[in-house]
């Protein structure tokens, strides 16, 4: 362990990222930039081509950084996962999905696994960083590692530490975002710990593999259900002829013992909507009943739907039927300010107006197009120029850059689920 350590401190150790994506870019470049040298791993070619050519595929991540980290030799990618036997540590960040009975889909962990067994060598430090159950590094990736004859916390080094990578987020990166780490051993804690510390900020370390796994869980689950606690609130504004919107603001002045969420057409992105269901599913198998997760789970999921209703609503003010009626929605990405669209509510929301015979479009800078059911759907790049041809523009992402103003007083109506109105009035404008 000693000479892994040495290597750390003078920085000369050599970094291998299985997964360069949303997760895996962003730490490879933090390492890259701190002095170390970083490979990235990769099953997608685009991927590394465009790495090695000093492109960015990540919004958060600059171009102009990538070019530098390339040219001075400090990152790199490759397709050839041979190379991670000359790594000194090997980071997993790959994706971790639900099957659609919202089972974990560990698929992506069990194969980055593999191929870092088969070149897994003494002294080496192993870190897992994809999002999953309590138990997983434990009982999945230790025997899958040690198959080969190495023993965890002896021959080489196993932890898990969680991603926290907030996309589009402006104040808080890689650097600056406190990293939680939880080893095999307390050996394999603190050399984990010892290599986050040299590029990020705050590092805490935990007892185990699996309080580290449930941190993450937690963070997220208490999300999901605080959203879920606002959604049906607002539901209960709607029956009681009440301003939701007006209600969180009046209670977010209380300086102690309450924290605002807000309602919304639904939930979305990679882990809000999914890390539950990992949490969920663990304690099924412990034959306990996780009822707040399954709860939250069906209040946010039906998000989509009520705002359908409550779009059908507001059109019938007009005389119109939604099933007649032609659709803009604002916003496809699931959060403000990115280009992710996965488990995106948009994506739901478009479905649900399509199944009831409107005609919908979308607009949205920032994703130029997205499968929905198999089928390639693209931005309508010149509707902001067209909004007097829809019979109703309801917007579902809210992004900065578009001017809700000029939209309130162009369009027919206005249908804001998410507050991005907030100030404006318009007999035109109404909102969740």
């Amino acid at each position: 362990m000693e000479k892994i350590k040495k290597l750390i401190r003078e920085r000369k150790a050599k970094i291998g990222i299985v997964g360069m994506g949303y997760v895996g870019l962003p730490l490879a470049m933090e390492f890259a930039k701190g002095g170390f040298a970083v490979t990235g791993f990769e099953v997608d070619a685009q991927k590394v081509r465009d790495i090695k050519d000093g492109e960015s595929y990540i919004p958060d991540v600059p171009c102009d950084e990538v070019a530098a980290m390339v040219k001075k030799g400090l990152l790199s990618a490759t397709l050839d996962f041979s190379g991670l036997k000359k790594q000194d540590a090997v980071i997993i960040c790959v994706p971790t999905p639900l099957r659609k009975s919202k089972d974990p889909d560990v698929s992506y962990i069990v194969a980055s696994v593999q191929e870092t067994r088969k070149f897994l060598r003494r002294g080496q430090l192993i870190v897992l960083e994809s999002t999953t159950y309590p138990g997983t590094t434990k009982e999945l990736v230790k025997p899958m590692l040690e198959m080969g004859g190495l023993v965890a916390g002896k021959d080489f080094y196993l932890a898990f530490s969680p991603e926290r990578v907030d996309p589009g987020n402006k104040k808080y990166g890689v650097k600056n975002t406190p990293k939680v780490v939880g080893g095999i051993t307390p050996a394999c804690t603190g050399l984990a710990g010892l290599l986050y510390r040299a590029v990020i900020d705050q590092v805490l370390e935990v007892s185990s593999t699996e309080a580290a796994e449930l941190v993450k869980l937690l963070e997220n689950t208490f999300r999901a259900v605080n959203i879920a606690m606002i959604n049906e609130m607002a539901l209960m504004c709607d029956k009681l002829g009440l301003d939701i919107w007006e209600v969180i603001g009046a209670a977010a002045s209380k300086p102690f013992g309450f924290m605002p969420f807000y309602p919304g057409p639904g939930i979305g992105g990679h882990c809000i909507p999914l890390d539950p269901h990992y949490l969920g599913w663990k304690m099924k198998t412990l034959n306990f009943e996780p009822r707040f997760i399954e709860l939250a789970g069906a209040i946010n999921s039906a998000m989509p739907d009520h705002v359908v209703t409550r779009l059908g609503e507001i059109l019938n003010t007009r005389g119109k039927a939604l099933s007649r009626s032609k659709i803009l929605m604002i916003g496809m990405a699931y959060k403000p300010d990115i280009s992710d669209s996965r488990e995106s509510p948009a994506r739901d929301v478009l479905t649900l107006l399509e199944k009831t015979g409107a005609k919908a479009d979308y607009y949205d800078p920032y994703v130029a197009e997205t499968d929905l059911e198999g089928e390639v759907r693209r931005s309508k790049k010149d509707a902001l120029k067209k909004i007097g041809s829809y019979d109703c523009v309801m917007i579902v992402t809210p992004h900065s850059c578009i001017d809700y103003a000029g939209i309130v007083k162009k369009a027919r109506l206005v249908f804001d689920t998410r507050n991005a109105t907030k100030g404006l009035k318009g007999k035109n404008l109404f909102r969740l």
